[in-house]
């Protein structure tokens, strides 16, 4: 900090000095003694001193030690002045008097990132040129991990799944370049499908870009996939490339295309036919050369009987349409999956667990899932989360997923194989009284939020309580 004036000095590193080394200077000449002793990473320096003013000193700064970000400070009848001579100097921002300790520190702070990005971007240009090759060889071998990774061998499935016929159709079509439809519901994986489609594809080696298409209007939609030009609308400050141009030569996957509007079906089908975008603003149109792997958890079909999908649209994308099968029609696969996300998440939190009791594996199993993987992968990290202990119990299974898993299997005359045994029956039976009247007293015996709050209608509730015998809860407790 460099300033003729002491007061101004003192105060500003106060300010700073919580957060920064800071070193002080009162002149010019003083400050450029300190450089030569010690490297910056930011200076500020007041316009108006004695001799050199603020500006003449920072542009010497700048040919000794380009890489530090230079601040002046300046009143406000010297700012139209000096705006000029900042943009000569090269100087990263200017601050006027009165200046907010807030603002001071916002732009302080700023400029210390950026000297520290700059810092690390040399490195790292210094790296590449001296050791290109390492770093091809580092490409190949993430390439390689990421192949293996989204093999359909490695997709958790059991020997008898409902997943296998769609595992082995996938890998038959991925390596012809064809339009691929994958519908299911949501949180079936069709993204983790797609992946795989591409990384056992001959443009393996290119990008894999994803873009959720019921996100956005049909303007950012526009923009987001096909790019625009800078001022070709409001906020468009820069140039922007599109996703179809950043997965030119790979794959890019549009999840949710069931749901974008009618007007921009024909744009995206226009581009699917002529394989060729227009940015937003521009006068011309690019060539690219993209895979298409789209999804939706609509019925496309019944939505172009509908009239709300196109037809034409419909058949370009679904040169093969494929159905995911929900997680309730995979009762062998999800032990697999559970056991793998609960070690998954415990490596992440950092949190040693050896697995489930066999209770909860068996309220899983009877549980239909509507939320499909998704709604397991957050079960399983909720319960984690709350375990004290290597083993989880079935106390931390959430009491809808309890209460909903008995028509399922526990309590129906033709459950199926491996449904729930007597004893567990008789354990889980008991946690519904427990919860249902934990519920009801919080409520203070409304029924209607307690059935919201145990996930269950409120005729649901209303069995539940014929069967527990529990019309009276609220007041023999």
């Amino acid at each position: 900090m460099i300033d003729d004036e002491q007061r101004s000095v003192e105060t500003i590193a106060r300010i700073l000095d919580e957060e920064f080394e800071v070193v002080t200077a009162c002149s010019a000449d003083e400050g450029e003694r300190l450089l030569e002793q010690d490297p910056f990473q930011v200076i500020l320096c007041d316009q108006r001193m004695p001799g050199r003013s603020g500006v003449d000193f920072l542009a010497d700064v700048r040919k000794k030690q380009p890489q530090t970000l230079r601040i002046i400070i300046s009143g406000y009848t010297d700012s139209d002045n000096i705006i000029q001579a900042v943009n000569d100097s090269g100087i990263y921002q200017y601050i006027t008097k009165p200046w907010h300790p807030d603002a001071l520190i916002l732009t302080v702070r700023n400029a210390a990132r950026l000297y520290r990005l700059q810092q690390e971007n040399s490195l790292l240009s210094q790296e590449m040129r001296f050791s290109s090759g390492q770093f091809d060889d580092y490409l190949r071998r993430q390439r390689a991990d990421l192949k293996q990774h989204y093999h359909f061998n490695h997709i958790l499935r059991s020997n008898d799944s409902a997943m296998n016929p769609l595992c082995a159709q996938i890998a038959q079509l991925a390596p012809y370049d064809i339009s691929i439809l994958i519908q299911g519901e949501s949180g079936t994986g069709k993204e983790l499908l797609a992946r795989a489609v591409h990384y056992n594809s001959d443009r393996s080696e290119q990008a894999f870009v994803v873009d959720n298409c019921g996100a956005m209007h049909d303007e950012l939609l526009s923009s987001e996939l096909f790019g625009h030009r800078k001022g070709s609308f409001t906020g468009a400050i820069n140039d922007h490339i599109g996703l179809f141009e950043q997965a030119n030569g790979g794959t890019i996957f549009l999840d949710e295309i069931g749901e974008i509007s009618p007007a921009f079906q024909v744009k995206l089908l226009r581009v699917l036919q002529e394989r060729e975008i227009r940015p937003l603003g521009a006068s011309q149109s690019r060539k690219v050369d993209v895979r298409v792997v789209a999804a939706t958890n609509l019925d496309l079909k019944e939505e172009m009987r509908a009239g709300r999908f196109r037809a034409d649209l419909y058949y370009r994308l679904a040169s093969v349409s494929l159905q995911v099968p929900p997680l309730r029609e995979r009762h062998g696969d999800i032990t697999l999956i559970a056991n793998a996300l609960l070690q998954t998440a415990a490596q992440e939190f950092k949190k040693p667990v050896r697995g489930f009791t066999a209770e909860v594996m068996q309220c899983f199993n009877h549980y239909p899932w509507p939320g499909n993987v998704r709604e397991l992968q957050n079960e399983v990290q909720r319960m984690l989360v709350l375990s004290q202990q290597e083993v989880i119990g079935i106390e931390l299974v959430a009491p809808h997923i309890v209460l909903d898993a008995e028509p399922y299997g526990i309590a129906s005359a033709e459950a199926p194989a491996g449904a729930m045994s007597s004893s567990l029956r008789h354990q889980v039976e008991a946690l519904e009284v427990r919860l249902i009247r934990q519920a009801l007293r919080y409520h203070r015996g409304n029924k209607s939020q307690a059935a919201e709050q145990l996930g269950l209608s409120r005729v649901g509730l209303r069995n539940k309580m014929e069967r527990y015998a529990l019309d009276g809860v609220i007041s023999d407790g």
